[in-house]
């Protein structure tokens, strides 16, 4: 690079000399975030032989060393690590989340609204493929296409989404993730445990970025920071006056019930996104994160602890359980605009009164009592997550609740034993969504070279369309 002079921006560092170049490092591409978008774009260009010199930088760990104290039975409950293994790192959060991989513009994100359908589709399946190549391809491909769960969900006022759905488990999606790492890093440059704090413009073009290891130079950057940097990509699109398009928050609870109970359900479509209609407000429900047999676990974001699931393929790790959640779609008008916040606000209450992540009965939930130790001792569902037994009515707002639990007893028309007295339900469950960074069909922001993929993005928000999205990054980048 021979750009080194500053560019003035808003909110930029007083600092406005040349950056060192005995010190900084330069490179042709950096790409920050090593989720499923960083992931794919870094596949995609040394399988394509690109010659310039690529760095993906991340604040996680290295995939061999994301081990969550919990899984190693060192602490019972989340003791807010940071960065949270369970969130960062190479493969982000998909890693140890299920590697489910839904193939369908339905949900999932809006990458369709920027590429088109065709090529949005087209990209999703090669993901598949490669996914399949590198050791997924014993996986089940699952479809809700052509199945009598559709005809019976519509006969009970619900609406089961279309898709097909590639799980691969979260055991079989590490072995992946470490068959593509090897095969990149011949050509491809990783720094781990190392945060971007800010960035600057170079004078002749390209991007100085600042980080707790030093300084680094490159023509082109790709924000791909995923959910859990949506303050950060806030703050660059702040710095270099790139309106941001507000989004939504998601708020609902993780469902735990015998895996008998879906078994029909899950045997023939695996995931079931089924979205109702409450009748008492008219608001929006949905199932998210099916997890035949899976396991319960909690996450940091941001410092705030939620609740999430996942599963295994190999047969000797399942649980006796499905999981689930249940999410309400929250957007906001005038004059509050900050979605997330409002999710970050609602979790921090259920952390104060749970220490963590609260679980409560169904039953307990419908009687308006608090779940206690001793009520507990009782449930035949036994918990795949160690949990505060408490009462979730405290937390999430009466709005939220009433439809959860109507929802609850809509599927228990198609699932019956759904609204069991001994059905668990955990708090809170959030999906926070970044705010939407406007990008062209490639990827590209208004500023020339600075690219944002992922669900960092705000415009994808599934495993699939967030690498899609690394694919037609990488393959631009060729082109150019």
């Amino acid at each position: 690079m021979n750009a080194t002079k500053l560019i003035k921006t808003k909110d930029a560092a007083a600092n406005n000399d040349a950056p060192n170049k005995a010190t900084t490092k330069d490179y042709d591409v950096i790409i920050v975030g090593a989720g499923a978008g960083g992931v794919f774009a870094s596949y995609e260009l040394c399988k394509n032989g690109y010659k310039g010199k690529v760095l993906v930088i991340d604040r996680g760990a290295p995939l061999e060393r994301r081990n969550c104290p919990i899984k190693l039975g060192k602490t019972p409950k989340c003791i807010r690590c940071n960065p949270c293994h369970i969130m960062n790192g190479y493969g982000g959060a998909g890693t140890l989340s299920d590697g489910k991989y839904n193939i369908t513009t339905e949900f999932g994100g809006d990458l369709h609204k920027v590429v088109g359908y065709d090529k949005a589709m087209e990209m999703m399946e090669y993901v598949d493929s490669v996914l399949c190549s590198m050791g997924g391809s014993e996986a089940r491909l699952y479809s809700t296409a052509d199945t009598d769960l559709k005809t019976k969900c519509l006969q009970n006022n619900l609406h089961l989404l279309s898709a097909k759905v590639r799980h691969l488990g979260t055991d079989r999606n590490i072995k992946i993730l470490h068959n593509m790492y090897d095969y990149v890093t011949p050509q491809i440059e990783f720094e781990f445990y190392t945060a971007c704090e800010t960035i600057d413009l170079l004078g002749g073009g390209g991007f100085l970025l600042h980080t707790n290891k030093g300084d680094y130079t490159c023509e082109k950057l790709v924000m791909a920071t995923g959910r859990s940097g949506s303050k950060w990509i806030g703050g660059v699109c702040s710095k270099f006056d790139i309106p941001q398009e507000k989004n939504r928050v998601d708020i609902g609870v993780r469902v735990e019930l015998p895996a008998e109970v879906f078994k029909a359900i899950t045997d023939d479509v695996y995931e079931s996104k089924i979205v109702y209609k409450t009748d008492r407000y008219n608001d929006m429900v949905r199932t998210f994160c099916m997890n035949p047999y899976g396991h319960v676990v909690s996450e940091n974001t941001n410092g705030i602890i939620t609740v999430n699931g996942h599963s295994y393929a190999d047969p000797k790790l399942h649980s006796e359980n499905t999981n689930f959640a249940l999410l309400v779609t929250n957007k906001f008008t005038e004059p509050f605009d900050d979605s997330n916040e409002y999710g970050e606000s609602i979790a921090r209450l259920s952390n104060m009164l749970g220490g963590g992540v609260l679980l409560q009965r169904f039953g307990d939930l419908e009687k308006g009592r608090r779940s206690s130790a001793r009520r507990m001792e009782k449930c035949f569902t036994r918990p795949t997550l160690e949990a505060t037994p408490g009462d979730l009515s405290l937390v999430i707002p009466k709005r939220q609740l009433d439809s959860i639990i109507e929802m609850i007893y809509a599927l228990d028309k198609i699932a019956p034993g759904t609204a069991n007295e001994d059905t668990l339900l955990y708090g809170v469950e959030v999906k926070f969504y970044n705010s939407k960074v406007p990008v062209d069909e490639n990827m590209q922001t208004k500023i020339p070279n600075l690219y944002a993929i992922g669900d960092g993005s705000g415009l994808t928000h599934s495993l699939s369309q967030a690498s899609a999205s690394g694919v037609i990054l990488a393959r631009h980048i060729m082109d150019k």
